[in-house]
């Protein structure tokens, strides 16, 4: 059916209600709009399913929540009757109709004859990790749109490892969404009388205790905290999300004492009515908690995103103005940080080590050789980190300390796969107070890190390229940047291209290929003369591309040229 088809079936669906029928009468007339929300269906990738809530198939609502589930339980009871037996675990988080969206999941899950176990209320998303690993399940969903404006919500679901879909099984997903009807399941069985059969159990405070409680084994220096309690202060918002209990939770059993909360955003509040964005990236988001700041005299800032799976934080530098510090440099000062608190501590494993992305700031690669610990490259998705850590670990080839990656995501220990912005804040935190015993602010250990290791420095560009020829453009792009690839770039020799596609790397002036790790992500890499690394990727999750530029030079003055340089450059891409 071409979107008129697709419009006129849906409209005459006996699974719509007359509210939601009128929101689709509404729009007759409107061909612009019609073909915007039927011209196909959400994407769904590895990343399960994102977009703008409304009704349509290319919008989140309940009818693609259903579709998506009943395909999601087909190739669940496809691994056999076993399989299917160890369930669900699901979650969600603050956004508007995430609960509604979860418990929709939870009938069709129940109606297929797969055991559900949902969180009675909105969790952070490492706890959904967490209860997939823990409770043995096949499998996990979470209704959340991360960071996301407030129009988005999603639809993120997990294998029995506890981390993302794997690319094969989303593509299974995907295949049967294609192959079913959107309406033929239904709504799948009762809620009430799903949870008086034994199909769906609600989870509450005994699955917090049993995370709590890994999360605070990640902490290693109680005493040096305990040192700086008194003076130490610091500012906390949650976005209106998730963490609101959690993470002030964890921190003063970590013994900080003096914890201000931003009270506006404590608040759930799926339309995030106090930010400009809920994305802790963002440091326009961090007005109200600067303010706070400012009044109880606290140098730190710390920030989780509505999920609670990313963690930004800002802090004053030398003329006391907050700054925000990348995803990139609150990832080496971690590294550098847990490789230095587990060696004092003890309790560092026979071969440690770590895990970043491709895009990721080279900076970590040094930080960790430096200190006797291994760093392996994975692509950009803490699915593929879980991946590598769990290959790593059965083989006896190592063991993983950390993961990270630049866009404010971090994995500790072993009870979750996926970024952990709970467990994230108690090391940062503790990190802190730790630098603080010794008189110095997190600014300060960035520039001591830089002198150290050397001064290395980070850019991404986003070339947004909205609409319905967003996705045309978008691969246009790429194609013209892989088939006629830029022998100089801002006037510097490009020296090494590396296709991740294919998995090869090429010599731009000898022309030979030879083969690398990683393969089969639409990514392209180009090496420079002058130590610069520049990437280029198609978002996963949003219609752009995205274009790093990792430099790296003999002072943070010469990195801050290049930056400035190459991303002149990727602007002119658009």
């Amino acid at each position: 059916m071409n979107y008129t088809e697709t419009y006129a079936y849906w409209l005459a669906s006996g699974a719509l209600s007359e509210s939601e029928k009128d929101e689709l009468r509404a729009i007759i007339g409107d061909e612009k709009e019609i073909e915007s929300r039927f011209y196909g269906g959400l994407e769904f990738g590895t990343a399960g399913l994102r977009g703008i809530m409304g009704l349509g198939t290319a919008r989140m609502n309940i009818h693609v929540i259903r579709h998506a589930t009943r395909a999601f339980a087909e190739v669940i009871l496809a691994e056999g009757r076993e399989t299917a037996d160890k369930g669900i675990a699901i979650c969600y988080d603050c956004r508007n109709n995430s609960r509604d969206f979860a418990r929709a999941a939870a009938c069709v899950m129940a109606g297929s004859g797969i055991p559900v176990r949902i969180f009675s209320e909105m969790r952070p998303t490492p706890e959904l990790s967490f209860a997939v690993r823990y409770y043995g399940c096949a499998a996990g969903l979470n209704v959340t749109a991360s960071h996301n404006p407030k129009e988005y919500n999603g639809y993120k679901v997990y294998w029995s490892d506890g981390a993302q879909l794997p690319p094969n099984k989303a593509a299974l997903i995907k295949a049967r969404m294609e192959k079913n009807d959107v309406f033929a399941f239904g709504a799948g069985m009762d809620y009430d009388e799903a949870k008086a059969a034994g199909l769906i159990t609600e989870l509450g405070s005994e699955t917090d205790d049993a995370f709590l409680e890994c999360v605070m084994g990640e902490a290693t220096d109680y005493e040096t905290v305990a040192k700086v309690a008194d003076s130490f202060k610091m500012v906390y918002t949650p976005f209106h999300g998730t963490g609101r209990v959690m993470v002030p939770y964890v921190l003063h059993r970590l013994g900080i004492k003096n914890i201000y909360p931003v009270e506006e955003q404590m608040v759930p509040d799926g339309n995030f009515s106090t930010v400009s964005s809920p994305n802790p990236e963002n440091p326009e988001g961090f007005a109200l908690a600067i303010e706070l700041a400012d009044k109880v005299g606290a140098d730190f800032i710390l920030g989780t995103d509505p999920d609670t799976d990313r963690i930004g934080i800002l802090v004053r530098d030398r003329e006391g103005v907050f700054r925000p510090v990348s995803g990139n440099k609150t990832g080496v000062l971690l590294l550098d940080y847990i490789i230095g608190s587990r060696k004092r501590a003890g309790t560092m494993p026979e071969d440690p080590v770590a895990l970043k992305t491709i895009v990721t700031t080279e900076m970590a690669r040094v930080v960790a050789e430096t200190n006797g610990v291994r760093c392996y490259d994975t692509f950009t998705g803490f699915k593929f980190m879980a991946e590598k850590k769990n290959a790593l670990e059965a083989a006896g080839e190592g063991k993983v300390i950390f993961s990270y990656e630049e866009s404010y995501g971090y994995m500790m220990g072993d009870y979750v796969r996926d970024k952990d912005a709970v467990t994230g804040s108690l090391v940062i935190v503790e990190m802190a107070a730790w630098y603080a015993s010794r008189g110095m602010s997190l600014w300060d250990a960035i520039d001591e890190l830089s002198e150290k290791y050397g001064f290395f420095d980070e850019r991404t560009v986003n070339l947004y390229m909205p609409g319905l020829d967003g996705m045309d453009r978008m691969a246009k792009l790429m194609d013209s940047l892989r088939n006629d690839p830029p022998a100089e770039i801002a006037s510097t020799p490009v020296v090494k291209r590396s296709d991740y596609l294919d998995g090869t790397c090429t010599d731009a002036a000898s022309g030979e290929k030879t083969k690398i790790e990683l393969s089969g992500s639409n990514v392209l890499r180009f090496a420079l003369s002058d130590g610069t690394v520049i990437l280029a990727r198609p978002s996963g999750t949003e219609p752009k591309i995205k274009v790093y530029i990792l430099a790296r030079g003999a002072s943070a003055e010469e990195c801050l040229g290049k930056l400035d340089e190459y991303g002149a450059w990727a602007e002119s891409l658009k």
